[in-house]
């Protein structure tokens, strides 16, 4: 049977595709269905295979009636991520602005940031934070962590405490953000400025006038890169968490993997929300005008 042009191209772009849609199904869409069939049961191992029993809602209602570990570390890591969020993502625009400057050795400096995301990344990650390589020692000689204790309730001391012992962490991972606005600044038609310049702006005007709007989807997309960065990184005490259930006999597989889902729902959530308001003006008035 003698095919199109059309159809034999199709084909082919079918045949591309196949291995990742068979990896796709096979690593992911199964093992997602699995587990979420297995957050409605009592999973057990057994010698003889896995043993499920139905429970309907229970490990979900268990989650945040029962379990009082999960909600308090699931809300201390919601309101440590508010803070860390906004301070990398003001920080890599601050870098990416500063390296997008005219100067000799800029391809060197770029690098430089760039190099803490190549080695920050799995056991030398957790090594440097068990040597205490990820604290600021300033922080601690001046004694700033006991003014916040004495001045801040715990609600609000211990977050604060914990994004400081992890700073140089928070900022190592703001690499990729970096290369993002990075690309974003670039784009920006340089005319712009100049024209700005001639009518009397000042590099702040210019800042907020021109380069801000210009960035804008790139923070869109770097606060996507980070909230899911943050959530799923191995210092997560919820991922911790949900770890130590699965291996425990009276919690298990089951029980572990409703708390997964509830993460997930959360991340996704926070997610709707950054999208949400930072909707581009163009598609917020043609949703106006509908």
């Amino acid at each position: 049977m003698k095919l199109s042009k059309r159809k034999r191209e199709a084909l082919t772009g079918y045949l591309l595709i196949l291995p990742w849609i068979a990896g796709f199904l096979l690593f992911m869409a199964y093992p997602l269905i699995d587990s979420f069939f297995m957050s409605f049961n009592k999973v057990t191992i057994t010698p003889y295979g896995i043993e499920t029993r139905y429970l309907g809602w229970s490990n979900y209602k268990d989650a945040f009636l029962t379990d009082p570990e999960f909600s308090e570390k699931l809300f201390l890591f919601l309101k440590s991520n508010v803070l860390t969020i906004p301070i990398v993502i003001v920080f890599s625009l601050f870098v990416a602005l500063l390296i997008n400057q005219p100067v000799r050795g800029r391809s060197l400096f770029r690098a430089i940031f760039f190099l803490p995301v190549v080695i920050t990344s799995g056991e030398v990650v957790q090594e440097l934070f068990a040597q205490g390589a990820a604290t600021i020692p300033l922080v601690e000689k001046y004694g700033f962590v006991t003014m916040i204790q004495d001045n801040l309730p715990p609600s609000w001391a211990d977050p604060i405490i914990g994004i400081i012992n992890q700073f140089i962490l928070i900022l190592w991972y703001s690499g990729v953000q970096i290369l993002i606005f990075l690309a974003g600044l670039q784009k920006v038609n340089a005319q712009v400025y100049e024209a700005a310049a001639i009518d009397g702006a000042s590099p702040w005007v210019s800042f907020w006038k021109i380069t801000l709007p210009e960035v804008k989807p790139f923070i869109l997309v770097n606060l996507i890169y980070t909230v899911i960065d943050l959530f799923t990184n191995g210092f997560s005490d919820v991922i911790q968490l949900i770890q130590d259930n699965m291996f425990q006999t009276d919690t298990g597989l089951g029980y572990a993997s409703a708390l997964a889902w509830i993460y997930f729902a959360v991340i996704f959530a926070v997610l709707l929300v950054a999208a949400f308001f930072f909707r581009s003006k163009e598609h917020r008035i043609s949703a106006a005008g509908r």
